[in-house]
């Protein structure tokens, strides 16, 4: 079956490009050039999609510093650093973007109605410590419901189902599936900063770091001495 898969390039995206293919998908991915301050991570989005040999990799490019409301997208934000993991429990963070899921979900939604692909592969975490709104399981739930009524195939009897195969999971398992579905962590990238090497101190990179040291493993990617 057909399936669209929204790939940032980080570590959770590209986890779930392997994992559609696990399942026995046709890979369609598709990765969003927003303006954000991170562009660096369109990069791995890239080399992931070509690595995993997906069918085809749409970037689709708009700018949503236009109306900012995050450090994402406005510089003049700066960027949560050397935050410990319980602090980043307690509230949404500075960089939400703004209904980013819900613009990224429509894209995806043409694209994959358009090429008539079954499924939508997202890669939500709702334990995810930073705990954003468009990553919980009541958000999916009423997408799907856009799916099904906003769609040709969803009025049809044949609804578009979104996939968010580690929603579930702790950011230790969702490293342990990668392991064994073989990501190339070395060419993801999850930090917030658009810099050459990552920065090991922003929300992302905390839990990146946090996440593959209580593995006991060696994170691949570069960091910033």
């Amino acid at each position: 079956m057909k399936a669209v898969i929204l790939l940032s390039g980080g570590l959770d995206s590209s986890t779930v490009v392997y994992k559609a293919l696990a399942d026995g998908c046709q890979a369609y991915a598709i990765s969003f050039d927003y303006q954000q301050r991170h562009r660096k991570e369109l990069k791995s989005a890239l080399a992931i999609a070509k690595v995993a040999g997906v069918v085809e990799h749409q970037v689709v490019s708009f700018d949503l510093r236009q109306w900012g409301g995050s450090a994402l997208t406005d510089n003049s934000i700066d960027l949560p650093q050397e935050r410990d993991l319980d602090e980043m429990a307690q509230n949404i963070p500075i960089t939400y973007v703004p209904a980013r899921n819900t613009i990224f979900l429509s894209f995806a939604l043409g694209y994959a109605e358009s090429i008539k692909a079954e499924r939508v592969y997202i890669g939500v975490n709702a334990l995810d410590y930073s705990g954003y709104p468009d990553c919980r399981p009541d958000y999916i739930q009423a997408m799907q419901e856009v799916f099904r009524l906003g769609t040709k195939q969803g009025r049809e009897g044949e609804p578009i189902t979104i996939h968010t195969p580690l929603i579930n999971l702790k950011k230790t398992e969702i490293i342990q599936l990668g392991n064994k579905l073989g990501v190339p962590w070395e060419l993801t990238w999850s930090c917030y900063t658009g810099e050459n090497v990552a920065c090991g101190v922003c929300d992302s990179c905390r839990l990146r770091l946090a996440a593959f040291a209580e593995l006991g493993l060696q994170d691949p990617i570069p960091y910033a001495k």
